[in-house]
């Protein structure tokens, strides 16, 4: 396996655990404190969304790497 598609896959993979991580924290209702800052949970939805299309589209991108 090239040195470059193992990075796309390692990336896709952190991507996809942090799109999981905000969806646990939407089934869970868990709050996020910054500071004296709430962060609403759609931040998270908002997240969940790109963190899943990235990881979506860098391993798509290893697979047609190696072809």
């Amino acid at each position: 396996m090239n040195v470059q598609i193992r990075g796309l896959r390692v990336a896709s993979l952190l991507f996809g655990l942090f799109a999981l991580g905000h969806v646990c924290r939407l089934v869970t209702h868990a709050q996020v404190i910054v500071g004296r800052h709430h962060i609403p949970l759609w931040v998270s939805v908002v997240a969940a969304l790109i963190a899943a299309a990235l990881s979506f589209w860098l391993w798509r991108l290893s697979v047609i790497a190696s072809r």
